[in-house]
Parts: C-alpha cells; sequence; structure tokens
C-alpha cells in the first residue's frame, strides 16, 4: 500500500467535491488488512554459532535449538552435546559447556595459549541428541590496522554542535585474492546495527576491479562511524577479521536478509548453512562455523590521530 500521508497530499491538489474527499479518506484508511499467518511448526533443528580466532584466551561455540517463526525470545540452548575441533596438524580440542547453557568452552592451558593457526584447516565435531554434525573452516592472512583517524564536523548543516568522525587505514595484502570482516565497538560496545555487516573482497566490493595489495577504499576506511558521531574521549575498536570465500557469501546473505524490507522485499528465507549432518536422514542444522585471523586497534578520541 502507498503511504498515506502521501496519498492525502495528492488528494488535496485534486478539484474534488468536498462532499467525495471525506469517502477517499475513509478508503484509503480502511484499505489494511489484517492477516494471522498460520505457520507450521517443524520439529527444533540445532544452530550453530561458531567463531574461533587465533586470538589468546578461551574460544567458544554456542549451541541453541530452532523455534518458531514468531518466537521473539531467547532460544532454548541444546545441551548435553559432545563438541570437538581437531585440525590438519593432528591436534584435537574439546569443548565443554560447564554452565549448562549451550555455550561450549575451550580452555587454553596458559593466559596466553591459543587454538587457531594462520593456514591451518579445522573440522568441528559435535554430537547431539543422536545426530552427528561436522563443519569446515580454514584461517587465512589478515592485514592490521594501520591507524584510525578522527575528523572534527558539524552534527549537521543546520547546527553548530560538532562532532567527530573515524576513518581507519589498511592495506589487502598483495599476492591472492582475499576476504575480510569489519567490526567496530564504541566504548566497548559492539556497534551492530543492521547496516554494519561490512565485508571486502580484497580492498574493495565484490566484482570490482582488481586492487590487490592497495589500502583499502574510503567507503569502507569510513565505515565504522554510528548513527551520530563520535564524543571527544570516546574509545574506538577498530577489528579487522579474515573469511574464506564460503564465509564471505554466508555474510552477504545474512546482510540480505537482515536489511530485507520495504516496497520490493523479498520472503524471507534460511541463509546457508556449512554445517552438515554425517547421516542424511537426520535432522538438518542452521548456522555456520568460521575460523579467522584477527587484528584490531584501540584508540581515543582526542588523541594525536584527530585531523581538522
Amino acid at each position: 500500500m502507498p503511504d498515506h500521508r502521501n496519498a492525502m497530499k495528492k488528494l488535496a491538489k485534486l478539484p474534488l467535491s468536498p462532499f467525495l474527499l471525506p469517502a477517499l479518506v475513509l478508503m484509503l484508511g480502511g484499505c489494511e488488512t489484517v492477516i494471522d499467518a498460520n505457520l507450521d511448526e517443524g520439529p527444533a533443528q540445532l544452530s550453530v554459532d561458531g567463531f574461533i580466532t587465533d586470538q589468546p584466551g578461551p574460544q567458544t561455540i554456542r549451541l541453541t535449538q530452532t523455534t518458531n517463526y514468531f518466537n521473539n525470545g531467547t532460544p532454548p540452548a541444546a545441551t548435553s552435546a559432545t563438541v570437538t575441533l581437531t585440525d590438519n596438524a593432528g591436534n584435537t580440542f574439546a569443548f565443554t559447556d560447564p554452565d549448562n547453557d549451550g555455550f561450549y568452552v575451550w580452555q587454553p592451558s596458559t593466559q596466553s595459549g591459543t587454538l587457531g593457526q594462520i593456514g591451518r584447516t579445522y573440522q568441528l565435531s559435535i554430537r547431539y541428541q543422536n545426530d552427528e554434525y561436522r563443519a569446515t573452516s580454514t584461517i587465512n592472512r589478515v592485514p592490521v590496522v594501520d591507524s584510525i583517524i578522527f575528523r572534527e564536523e558539524k552534527l549537521n548543516p543546520l547546527s553548530s554542535e560538532t562532532g567527530y568522525q573515524a576513518e581507519f587505514y589498511a592495506r589487502d595484502l598483495p599476492g591472492q585474492t582475499d576476504y575480510y570482516r569489519i567490526r567496530y565497538f564504541r566504548n566497548g560496545e559492539l556497534q551492530n546495527r543492521p547496516g554494519n555487516i561490512i565485508t571486502l573482497e580484497n580492498a574493495s566490493f565484490q566484482g570490482s576491479a582488481d586492487t590487490d595489495g592497495l589500502v583499502f577504499i574510503r567507503p569502507f576506511r569510513q565505515s565504522i562511524n554510528p548513527e551520530n558521531f563520535y564524543d571527544m574521549g570516546d574509545s574506538v575498536t577498530v577489528e579487522i577479521q579474515s573469511l574464506t570465500p564460503d564465509a564471505f557469501s554466508f555474510f552477504q546473505s545474512v546482510s540480505g536478509q537482515i536489511t530485507n524490507g520495504g516496497l520490493f522485499a523479498t520472503p524471507a528465507t534460511n541463509v546457508p548453512t556449512n554445517v552438515v549432518n554425517t547421516n542424511r536422514n537426520g535432522r538438518p542444522a542452521t548456522g555456520y562455523f568460521i575460523a579467522s585471523a584477527v587484528r584490531r586497534k584501540t584508540v581515543r578520541v582526542g588523541s594525536e590521530t584527530i585531523r581538522p
């Protein structure tokens, strides 16, 4: 349906009878139909939120169960599963659920111990309710965040108030096609709006001209700004994650689904998963398993990185 306010504005400009206009207004206001969708509920499926890195410290894989489409509550935890990770160097890592809440954790033997290594491939194995699921991912290389700068700008053209906009610099690694995801934090809080899924192929957009080995293009360098500008003293963290081509496609699909709206919205669909049930007749799974190298940098607004 068209926007009622726009329709009213158009009607006001027409040479209509004063008796006809109220009738049209009632027609516009009464053309909304409430649809009570009665969707069938299928059996619950395992949902995997698996993300491991090359950073020191514990690693966590979350397992939940799917619920019906209109349930906005927290999904129930998938407990009593057996979760292990193996790499192509012959190492095995056991994940346990100490709090029985679906968060399966691997703990290093030392505070600086790491699980992930660049160049290694990891296979996730999950035994849950008589089914066994597997997923595979490789940790690819990732560039460092060279610097983060800030510019003081007006909050809007009609205001004298100012804030700070951030821009980071990183350079794509030369020699092959690489895929990255960018995340950013304001005062330690992840900025997680629907539009904050930021992915790159090399230093630019997917399918664009070859930018191998170049600085990330400006739209991505400036993609780390919240809806409101930063304030003096804010802590800003920029994080670059390496992705496999499949993980890159996964995030592209996720972005398309969560920003799918408006007049030309398409029906919602499940995004692809790399978690496979080894039993073809068993229940399928949802979610994704990603192994990634991560590099990050944190600065405060007010440091020497500010430019006028």
